[in-house]
């Protein structure tokens, strides 16, 4: 008799990891639960809601009936998530931490905890997304220690497992997963990939799990909650002071508190001022922040710009873009952005390259699961 696969399912106490511990067992799986607890201040409230979440998640074990084990991962997330969040703010971009947190912590300290520790045949978590691998194929793969450096052994042969879109497109959650590494993607499983969020809420109602169901769904940053953003990020980063500019007529419309603290695109809030004005620019020199009046202003847009290292996921890039140097693809650069047709292409600068969007043509993807080739901020190929 051939003894059952141990899948170790993350759990964050919410209803769409429990469905997915659940569906898991339906198939057969020997599951165990696994909680991280990745930050440990107080919210608004004075309420730690890890441990709130972590009694949620304890309670799915309970349900069905699965092992509950609780790990912490606080340090590393201050050190690998955390800090690189102030560091980005600080140089005046704006970083996603979900996608350095699941590329850091959830498939990397939680992956080589679950598969050295609990030995797992496979990980899981409730995100929305799919693989090219099937059930039977994740748990052949084999773990490989990858040699440090840039590229890998030529003369290894691998099957390279794709990253695809979910069912659900509202709730595609590939673009957070863009930077996960080949080694982690080919031992994990997605049991929600082929669902859509109603019907995993109607599975949650219809066993047991009304605790996590009635759950609000968490939303925006995790460690700010729902805490005022400025007001965070200041008690962190020394404030800068400034003035809003108007790109139009060099009008001093206001003042700021740092010019890290914006992002380009985003609606300015001036006081004093009741019409809308959104971030053109930003001078770190005189912490100016340059403003435009209108969404639809031609200062807000651009048909070309620029990126460091791209993470692949196939861990190299196709070959018709090596050969080219250029490559027809779609490009996102924020969850549930419409994807918009571009033209990537090798810059002056080795490992850096250029995305160009002619008219800046918004596409949405087209029907069927699609496959996501680059992790720097989405970039998929076309079809």
């Amino acid at each position: 008799m051939q003894v059952a696969r141990h899948v170790v399912c993350a759990l964050s106490g919410g209803v769409d990891s429990a469905v997915a511990a659940l569906l898991l067992r339906r198939r057969g799986y020997q599951v165990t639960g696994v909680f991280m607890k990745n930050w440990d201040s107080l919210d608004e409230h004075g309420v730690c809601t890890a441990d709130k979440d972590c009694e949620d998640a304890y309670r799915v074990c309970k349900v069905l009936d699965i092992p509950f084990h609780q790990v912490s991962y606080v340090k590393e997330y201050w050190n690998d998530v955390f800090s690189d969040f102030l560091n980005e703010y600080e140089k005046g971009r704006t970083p996603n931490p979900d996608i350095v947190c699941n590329k850091r912590i959830k498939f990397s300290c939680f992956f080589h905890y679950a598969v050295d520790n609990l030995g797992a045949d496979a990980v899981a978590t409730g995100h929305y997304a799919r693989t090219s691998l099937e059930d039977e194929e994740v748990f052949q793969q084999k773990h490989i220690k990858r040699p440090e450096g840039l590229f890998r052994n030529r003369f290894e042969v691998r099957s390279v497992v794709k990253l695809l879109q979910a069912a659900d497109s509202f709730k595609d959650q590939t673009f957070f997963l863009s930077q996960v590494s080949q080694d982690a993607l080919r031992r994990t499983l997605f049991p929600l990939g082929g669902l859509t969020k109603d019907f995993v809420k109607k599975i949650a109602a219809e066993n047991r799990l009304h605790h996590v169901l009635q759950k609000k769904e968490s939303m925006g940053i995790c460690f700010i909650g729902k805490r005022n953003f400025e007001n965070f990020i200041l008690q962190y980063l020394q404030p800068r002071p400034g003035k809003f500019i108007s790109i139009e007529d060099s009008r001093v419309l206001g003042t700021h508190k740092g010019w890290f603290l914006y992002t380009l695109g985003q609606r300015a809030n001036i006081g004093g001022l009741h019409e809308p004005w959104f971030v053109v620019e930003k001078d770190s020199a005189t912490g100016d922040v340059l403003v435009a009046p209108r969404t639809d202003h031609p200062a807000l847009y651009r048909d070309l710009l620029r990126t460091n290292r791209v993470h692949w996921i196939a861990e190299e890039p196709p070959t018709a873009l090596v050969r080219d140097k250029m490559m027809e693809c779609h490009f996102r650069f924020r969850h549930q952005m419409a994807l918009v047709c571009c033209v990537l292409q090798r810059g002056g600068v080795p490992g850096q390259w250029e995305d160009y969007a002619p008219g800046a043509v918004c596409l949405h993807p087209p029907e069927g699961p699609k496959q996501v080739q680059g992790g720097h901020r989405g970039l998929q190929r076309c079809s």
